[in-house]
């Protein structure tokens, strides 16, 4: 049992020279067998290891990482968590995810930085003004709390945007969550893959799965890897823009399509924005982090791709509506740039559950919305591995909905861009 953190644990490492911390987690080698095996080292992967181990009992099982833990998506987002959402499905899902979210550091005795700051959508013109009302009822009848803003009430949460009557994109006012926040996406994955080590999950790094072991009739038996095949019961799959690759191998198709997604750092500021701002007439967010950068979102780079790099146009547009709507902040310098690759489905929703082959479970289609449901998403895999149901909340979002026609339609109904 990992020893916990604590301000006596930090004095007394700090009077010895911080010289018997211990790893967060051990690099764990391969056994020949598990009962369970989750593919993928990303948040959703170490949650549903750990909820497997803490909510169910079980213990014989493996993360396998291709490379290194939060080293995908992960570490690749904008930190942003959300839960105003249009439809009840979806607001039961996230809202789930932001009620784990606001005691995890507890749970897990590691800090995640939750910082519950509220999220700003801003409407610029009269038809925002009205669907943003629509939505905002929509939200409140869910249970998720949300209302509606003037254009003087934006004003003074965010000064620094341009609310003036010749502003490019004119401020007409918009809604707002206030359990909304960020995290430190480093910390979630560290947090959970120290939680689930703790109680005795084999965290496997640079072990690439390269194709699975089936019986006869198709069910799993195991997978094959880079460093050797392993044998096991069930396996899940929390790889997200990658889904489609091991379905492939798997044996079946994903009505999934892989995008880039850039996010953006700015140089230290002193304090300038204390909450999240999304504008729905740019598709940009931004929020400053607790060192200070602001940290930019904007549009996907609409074309498939697997490149954790991106492209000029979609940073240019970006940065340039950036600049327009805080002209303050236009001749701020960027420090780093990256990308995520998201999962997106037609209908902007997860994936959650059982797949065609017998024995395989999978987490996908969160598009870029993966960060924020990380605990959600964990909770509701293992319960469907452990159990072998699905959880009440999860029940809508199975693949099955592609054949039937139930979709949950997020991406025409909530008209918010991450």
């Amino acid at each position: 049992m990992k020893s916990r953190y604590s301000l006596w644990k930090l004095i007394k490492e700090g009077l010895t020279g911080h010289s018997s911390w211990g790893a967060a987690w051990r690099d764990a080698e391969p056994q020949p067998s598990y009962d369970t095996i989750i593919i993928g080292g990303g948040g959703h992967g170490l949650a549903t290891a750990y909820y497997l181990a803490k909510n169910h009992g079980l213990r014989n099982i493996a993360v396998l990482e291709k490379g290194w833990i939060g080293g995908g998506n992960t570490g690749r987002n904008t930190t942003v968590i959300r839960s105003n959402y249009y439809y009840p499905e979806s607001a039961r899902l996230y809202d789930l995810s932001v009620n784990l979210y606001e005691k995890l550091h507890k749970e897990l005795n590691y800090n995640v930085m939750f910082s519950q700051r509220g999220i700003v959508t801003i409407a610029h013109s009269r038809h925002d003004m009205e669907a943003a009302a629509r939505w905002v009822g929509a939200m409140n009848s869910n249970g998720v709390a949300t209302r509606m803003l003037s254009k003087d009430d934006i004003a003074r949460r965010v000064p620094f945007l341009d609310v003036s009557a010749t502003a490019r994109y004119p401020v007409y006012g918009g809604f707002a969550q206030e359990k909304a926040g960020t995290a430190r996406h480093d910390a979630v994955a560290w947090g959970y893959a120290r939680a689930a080590d703790s109680l005795g999950v084999d965290i496997i790094q640079n072990c690439e799965v390269t194709g699975f072991r089936r019986t006869s009739d198709g069910r799993v038996t195991g997978v094959e890897t880079s460093r050797g095949p392993i044998g096991c019961n069930k396996v899940g799959l929390a790889v997200a823009g990658s889904s489609t690759v091991l379905a492939n191998m798997a044996g079946f198709r994903l009505p999934v399509t892989s995008y880039a997604l850039q996010a953006f750092v700015s140089e230290p500021l002193k304090p300038v924005i204390d909450t999240v701002v999304l504008s729905l007439a740019t598709g940009t967010y931004v929020s400053q982090s607790d060192k200070g950068g602001l940290v930019i979102g904007g549009a996907l780079d609409h074309y498939p791709s697997y490149a954790q790099r991106g492209n000029m146009p979609v940073a240019r547009n970006v940065l340039g509506a950036i600049a327009e709507q805080y002209p303050a902040l236009a001749r701020v310098r960027f420090l780093r740039q990256w990308a995520g690759i998201v999962d997106v489905v037609p209908d902007s929703s997860p994936i959650i559950g059982r797949t065609p082959v017998p024995g395989l479970y999978i987490n996908c289609g969160w598009g870029t919305g993966g960060f924020k449901a990380i605990p959600a998403g964990g909770t509701l895999l293992a319960h469907h591995i452990a159990t072998g149901q699905p959880h009440r909340l999860a029940a809508p979002f199975s693949l099955d909905r592609f054949t039937t026609g139930a979709l949950i339609d997020e991406a025409a109904a909530s008209g918010i861009a991450h």
